[in-house]
């Protein structure tokens, strides 16, 4: 079988939703809502512009539960129907020629930057790393009841999601937010029925996939999006997060997404501990970032997975599938440069475009891969305005008119830094 013919199978979800091919936009963060956190216009053309491209499954940038608790400026909000007509202008879009689209549900726990929102809540006050204090403030710990108005709010928001015209949403549980934290043994230090023990650490989000899965129906699809690990020292493992997809499964989630790490190891970018031992030449040759894991959870479930990042090449994609991994190939940051990038890949072609590290030749920035979301956050934008994306645009000269922005914003109030990956 081609390259092309293996991307182009239909796949049937185990509810009986049709996915017409192989192929995933996974989430990104696109900073286009409201100052009163509603879609805007742009969101719409963004997501048309994906769905005239040839995507099978559309997954959106993350969308907040909780107007208190933003990860960033620019952030959606759902917490009832006050934005039903622009989330169905959103909705139609992103959902033409069949294409499946899916909101990612998200609250930011302690990852959200100074400045942004009133206060930062976690499982527990566990501090980041010192380098990072300058940018994020030590969380508050929840207390039980705030943590099952947590729960409701991801079901109110699932219910919301349908009634708008979504075909899907999708937990984000990976990459340090509000639900990697709870399954993280480093910053769940809980001693109640929420933290301790790995099931204890679950507890969460079983209980919000159930609050969701009671708004929306055994046949509205549920998804999540999984870390593989945290790659902390002391935090979430492999072999916990095994355990977590069986958990899951069983309770009938619908498709898990696999990716990896935090804002403090941001694996999800590609980018690699020094101290780390080199990958293995059939690992790189392999392209994907977490299909070994990949394998190791379709040894352990039957639950539909995809896997994301890495992926440069129609062969690399179709062989990931055809190795029995993975059911979908997740793609991001190829489809900020190239929005019709399936449509290549369906004919048979590669990108023409190859997606590299963001640096700006200023250490610590690069270091915490801040450019990575700004840049890419930028693409998304012009094509959100009908321009077409600059690939070739200089990191340095965007990471200069951000701080600007952020000076001339900050005139007429305190302005927070923005730090995002989705």
């Amino acid at each position: 079988m081609t390259p092309q013919a293996r991307l182009s199978q239909v796949f049937t979800l185990p509810n009986g939703i049709q996915i017409k091919n192989r192929l995933v936009k996974s989430a990104m963060s696109e900073a286009l809502g409201t100052r009163e956190r509603a879609p805007t216009p742009e969101l719409a053309h963004l997501y048309g512009a994906w769905a005239d491209g040839g995507i099978g499954l559309c997954v959106t940038g993350n969308v907040m539960i909780d107007r208190r608790a933003l990860g960033e400026p620019g952030n959606v909000v759902i917490e009832d129907d006050r934005d039903l007509p622009a989330l169905k202008a959103w909705a139609e879009a992103g959902t033409r020629h069949g294409t499946q689209c899916w909101v990612q549900l998200n609250h930011p726990g302690k990852q959200a930057p100074k400045g942004l929102n009133k206060e930062t809540v976690s499982p527990s006050a566990v501090p980041f790393r010192p380098d990072m204090a300058a940018f994020f403030s030590t969380p508050r710990e929840l207390t039980e009841s705030e943590i099952l108005d947590l729960i409701g709010r991801y079901g109110r928001a699932a219910g919301v999601v349908k009634q708008a015209g979504f075909s899907g949403v999708q937990i984000h549980g990976a990459h340090g937010y509000l639900v990697s934290q709870f399954l993280s043994p480093h910053h769940n230090r809980r001693t109640d029925q929420w933290g301790g023990n790995a099931e204890n650490r679950r507890r969460f989000v079983i209980e919000a996939l159930r609050a969701m899965r009671a708004a929306v129906g055994p046949q509205f699809p549920i998804g999540i999006k999984l870390n593989s690990a945290d790659f902390q020292r002391g935090g979430f493992t492999e072999d916990e997060s095994l355990d977590v997809i069986r958990a899951l499964e069983a309770e009938g989630i619908d498709l898990v997404e696999i990716s990896g790490g935090t804002y403090e190891a941001p694996a999800m970018t590609g980018v690699k501990d020094k101290k780390a031992a080199p990958a293995k030449d059939s690992t790189r040759q392999r392209e994907a970032y977490f299909l070994a894991f990949a394998e190791k959870a379709r040894q352990a479930v039957k639950v539909p997975l995809v896997v994301t990042g890495g992926f440069r090449s129609a062969a690399g994609m179709a062989e990931a599938i055809e190795s029995g991994a993975v059911d979908f190939v997740g793609l991001a940051r190829s489809l900020a440069l190239e929005p019709d990038l399936p449509r290549r890949l369906l004919a048979g072609q590669d990108p023409v475009h190859t997606v590299k590290p963001i640096k700006t030749g200023i250490g610590f920035i690069d270091k915490m891969g801040l450019m990575e979301v700004t840049w890419y956050t930028g693409q998304l934008k012009r094509i959100g305005q009908g321009e077409a994306p600059k690939p070739g645009e200089m990191a340095l000269w965007v990471f200069l008119k951000f701080i600007a922005k952020q000076a001339g914003l900050g005139r007429g109030k305190k302005s927070p830094t923005r730090l995002r990956a989705s």
